[in-house]
């Protein structure tokens, strides 16, 4: 790894020395030397603070080249080692008995301030695995931290709980810091941002403005979950105000919430429609291909091992949202790990049984997919027979379609079990049919009424 980032860093810079847009790199780079690297991050070094200062605006397009050709997200830290020759090269030459010396109050500096941003470190762009339910937020979230207050001023993202609406605001906190540390970046929760202002109330004019100032003098405030200052008034008046000065300073704005805007209660009209001023992003249930790269990438992460087959069994049965299926695979993990015993799909599924979504989704176990597809045919005027035939009419593919996403919502049988309900049909195309109309239903909200309308009318047959 380390090998491979040096190779890529010396044809980096070679391209930036005779870049046209970043020809003024030139005189630089050959003070700029190369230190090492671990997973995702490029370390280089500088000798002083006049260098740092003159190459830290081509951090982004060195990110950019590094990343595009080792085929991953990769940082860059720039340190400054005064014992550094200024014209080493630092291409070669140096020696892994050589360390690097950072300017320690520069350090210092940097780890204050993301102590104070509030953000969790943990939560990063290369973390959150990216799938049709979350292209739109993540690109947009993405874009966001890259050109913070110049486009998407203010945004909202909102979707159901543990879908990654914290882990998404989060790293626009994590980028904007590693890209540019001289902004001021603050997360806070709107229930603790309530807290604040009405501790402050009482404790006179100096804490009061103390507390204005906290919020209003930042570059970017993250603020996770507001349907938390629903119904109150004083709170939801200091937001108001907080708002209309970042947003007059071109300050970037980001908050999120549990369901969209018109469903929130006792909220003032002006407050909303500052919010409608922006960018308005959800977040739906993954499909069972992002279930999957999720639990993957969380094995991946914990250095775990888990069977193919019980990754699948967890992503099929857990459809509600990331938090759960982080839930479960924590949970098998752990059993395995403490007992010492071999994980099977049997004990697997005994295991899982008794979690909370799994037993929400075994309430209407007993339904019937025959139920089902009867009530769908019966909405769009087709035969049961012409449903689970072979036709592929457009008057018969969507709803055959519709029926195999109710079913797989409604029911704990498995994509395999479902197909065969469907003219035998392979389970791949069960999958195909929900994760159809699960993307379609996020971009069309008359389907989604109409599938939520069947959903009622079958739940009442049961």
């Amino acid at each position: 790894m380390d090998h491979d980032y040096q190779e890529i860093w010396k044809q980096c810079k070679e391209e930036l020395r005779s870049g046209e847009e970043t020809r003024e790199f030139a005189p630089f780079a050959s003070k700029i030397g190369y230190v090492g690297s671990e997973e995702g991050i490029l370390n280089l070094e500088v000798s002083s603070q006049f260098v740092f200062d003159r190459v830290k605006k081509f951090i982004p397009s060195i990110e950019n080249y590094v990343s595009r050709y080792s085929a991953t997200e990769v940082h860059v830290q720039i340190g400054i080692n005064k014992h550094m020759s200024p014209n080493a090269s630092g291409e070669s030459a140096r020696t892994s008995t050589i360390k690097s010396v950072p300017d320690i109050s520069h350090t210092k500096s940097r780890e204050i301030q993301r102590e104070a941003s509030g953000v969790n470190p943990d939560y990063t762009f290369d973390k959150f695995i990216m799938g049709d339910n979350s292209a739109y937020a993540f690109n947009a979230s993405l874009a966001i931290a890259k050109n913070p207050g110049r486009s998407y001023n203010p945004c909202l993202i909102y979707g159901g709980v543990g879908l990654g609406k914290t882990h998404l605001i989060n790293a626009i906190g994590n980028y904007v810091m590693i890209h540019q540390p001289e902004l001021k970046v603050l997360y806070i929760t709107a229930e603790a941002f309530a807290n604040e202002f009405i501790a402050s109330i009482g404790m006179g004019i100096e804490k009061q403005q103390q507390f204005k100032n906290k919020f209003r003098k930042v570059d970017v405030l993250l603020m996770d979950d507001i349907q938390f200052i629903q119904n109150k008034t004083q709170s939801q008046e200091e937001l108001f105000h907080t708002f209309n000065e970042l947003y007059e300073s071109k300050k970037q704005m980001v908050f999120t919430c549990d369901r969209p805007l018109n469903e929130l209660k006792g909220v003032f009209d002006r407050l909303t429609s500052r919010f409608e001023r922006g960018l308005n992003a959800d977040l739906q249930p993954p499909a069972y291909e992002t279930r999957v790269a999720i639990l993957q990438n969380k094995c991946k992460l914990q250095g775990k091992s888990v069977g193919e087959d019980i990754i699948r069994y967890v992503a099929e049965n857990v459809q509600s949202n990331v938090r759960d299926l982080e839930a479960s695979l924590t949970k098998l993990i752990s059993y395995s790990e403490l007992l010492n015993v071999e994980l099977t799909l049997d004990k697997a599924r005994d295991l899982l049984a008794p979690m909370p979504f799994m037993q929400s989704r075994g309430k209407e176990a007993g339904l019937n997919i025959q139920t089902i597809i009867k009530v769908v045919c019966n909405y769009f005027n087709v035969n049961v027979s012409d449903l689970k035939g072979k036709k592929k009419n457009k008057s018969l593919t969507q709803p055959r379609q519709i029926a195999m996403y109710l079913a797989k919502q409604l029911t704990n049988f498995s994509f395999t079990e479902i197909g065969s309900e469907f003219g035998n049909r392979d389970h791949t195309t069960v999958m195909h049919a929900c994760d159809r109309i699960s993307s379609t239903c996020s971009v069309d909200p008359d389907l989604k009424s109409v599938i939520e309308k069947m959903k009622k009318e079958i739940q009442a047959s049961a």
